[in-house]
């Protein structure tokens, strides 16, 4: 059996407020694997962001195990975390986070110079992404030059740039009208399927989860 791509056991995150302890999450199991989209399903304070950001390796403090295309993050320095976010992760926030300063093109180019990318296979690996998100007629344009159903494509492309085993997005389209959600969402969900990338997607959105390969609800830091 293939290992998955993702495996979550006995996942746990508290927080002391005020000398109140709160526990965010409370030992989570879960398993993504290669190729498959999986909702997270909750409402907001539900602990989706919570899970992603220990998922993606972005914050400490967290107790139980996370291993990614097979490897421990425990066992991991800051370097080896890093590179493992880098070379098998790819991430979808609810706002777009572009840089403002470059174009649509350069956006997506630049995380793959990071990794060691040429550019001129760079550049024409963002200009397919975009072409096939519809933006092929808008490289050159900075961020404050496109719609924010343009920026998030942008923000799309470029977290499948470096062709992640994995995509993490939180909240995709909810800073979208209901329209442009859907239309987004449907080519997130095309191009990911393409690439052959696994995503696990926290939303609040019903619809939006089920148009998704698994539904995984989160209830007062649980999975149920």
């Amino acid at each position: 059996m293939t290992s998955p791509i993702l495996a979550v056991r006995g996942l746990e995150r508290s927080f002391e407020q005020g000398g109140v302890r709160i526990d965010v999450l409370r030992g989570i199991d879960l398993d993504v694997g290669a190729g498959e989209i999986v909702a997270l399903l909750g409402p907001s304070g539900s602990g989706k962001s919570t899970l992603l950001q220990a998922v993606g390796l972005l914050e400490g403090g967290f107790e139980g195990s996370i291993r990614i295309a097979g490897e421990e993050a425990a066992s991991l320095d800051n370097d080896g975390r890093t590179r493992l976010r880098r070379d098998a992760l790819g991430f979808v926030y609810q706002f777009h986070h572009l840089l403002p300063d470059f174009s649509a093109q350069e956006n997506v180019v630049i995380p793959q110079l990071i990794r060691g990318a040429e550019t001129a296979a760079a550049r024409a690996r963002a200009a397919e992404l975009l072409g096939a998100l519809g933006l092929g007629e808008r490289l050159t344009h900075r961020p404050s030059k496109l719609s924010g159903g343009e920026q998030q494509r942008v923000a799309v492309a470029r977290a499948i740039a470096n062709r992640p085993l994995l995509v993490l997005a939180d909240e995709p389209t909810g800073n979208l009208d209901e329209a442009t959600a859907d239309i987004v969402f449907a080519e997130f969900l095309q191009l990911v399927r393409g690439e052959g990338s696994a995503a696990l997607v926290a939303t609040h959105n019903e619809r939006i989860a089920a148009r998704m390969d698994r539904v995984l609800r989160l209830h007062e830091g649980r999975l149920e």
